[in-house]
């Protein structure tokens, strides 16, 4: 073979072996070109806001990307779900929010824009927060069976205050109601927040909402503690004994924050977020601070998601049917 040809034949080689680390692959899929939103589909200042605003200083430095968060309220969560679900499907557009009100949504809403098993795609769990059961100080009751041995001697007597009609802690008050042969009213106010303030009040009575939200009248005795949901009770009430402890059906309600993205994102991509949350979810600082706001960080896999939304879909929606709850 003539000197020339060898070279030739080395050259051919070589290109071979280096050919692999040149190709593209899922590396290149995954890779993020422009500044990624996070929509939270509800006003600043809360739960899912707080949980997005730390997340996305963490998920820029991942992805190499300004990462945004962009409050789009409305509909309970439907105007913000509906905008990802109908976004370029390539991972630059993800959704946070309380996939308890997902859930729901399919029940609730007859005409839905959107479907959530299909339109949406699910990165990961971010966080549980549970739910606390309070009451004014004025209601004659300090534990579950008090509260239940006063609310069948004086039906429709205690108003629960809840954040709006057919989110998730009106459907927990109205299962509760059934489970338990109670009956009280459901009053409907507009966010967490203004529900709590009104039990402190006295203009409601009863109030299942979220920690974050209503830790703060507990500990300060505006309000008095009964429940709380979730495996274990919290450090700051270490007195008042879990859903599971008192035999109350529903042990697992609370605040299930998610981070979700377009439905027909690639697997690789999600796969990619899922991965970077979760280094996001392992960090000191993050667990820190999230269990300033009453939660646990819950990383896991897209599939768990899938699953927990499946689940509770068809379980809410038995709910929601069975008492008729409407929108409007």
């Amino acid at each position: 073979m003539s000197l020339r040809l060898l070279k030739a034949a080395a050259a051919a080689l070589t290109l071979c072996a280096f050919a692999p680390a040149m190709a593209p692959g899922p590396a290149a899929a995954q890779s993020f070109d422009r500044p990624v939103r996070i929509v939270v589909p509800f006003a600043p200042g809360g739960t899912s806001d707080i949980l997005a605003r730390l997340i996305a200083p963490k998920l820029s430095e991942a992805v190499g990307q300004p990462v945004v968060v962009e409050n789009k309220p409305g509909a309970a969560g439907n105007i913000g779900a509906d905008a990802v679900a109908k976004a370029r499907p390539d991972g630059h557009t993800l959704l946070l929010m309380d996939i308890g009100s997902l859930a729901i949504a399919p029940s609730l809403f007859s005409d839905l824009s959107y479907n959530v098993e299909t339109d949406l795609a699910p990165v990961g769990m971010v966080m549980f927060g549970p739910y606390v059961l309070a009451v004014n100080p004025s209601v004659p009751a300090k534990n579950v069976s008090e509260l239940v041995a006063y609310a069948k001697a004086n039906p429709g007597k205690l108003a629960v205050a809840n954040s709006g009609v057919g989110a998730l802690n009106h459907i927990t008050a109205v299962a509760l109601a059934r489970d338990l042969g109670i009956d009280w009213k459901n009053v409907p106010y507009k966010g967490g927040s203004a529900a709590s303030r009104a039990v402190v009040s006295g203009e409601s009575t009863v109030i299942i909402n979220g920690a974050t939200a209503t830790l703060p009248f507990v500990t300060n005795g505006q309000l008095v503690g009964i429940a709380v949901t979730g495996d274990e009770r919290l450090k700051a009430l270490p007195n008042v004994e879990t859903f599971k402890e008192a035999k109350l059906p529903l042990d697992d309600a609370g605040t299930w924050q998610g981070l979700l993205t377009s439905g027909k994102t690639p697997p690789e991509v999600v796969a990619k977020l899922n991965a970077e949350l979760n280094k996001i979810l392992a960090m000191p600082e993050i667990q820190s601070k999230i269990a300033e706001q009453g939660g646990s960080v819950r990383p896991g896999t897209p599939d768990a998601v899938k699953t927990w939304l499946t689940t509770n879909i068809k379980s809410w929606g038995d709910i929601v049917r069975a008492a008729d709850i409407k929108t409007n």
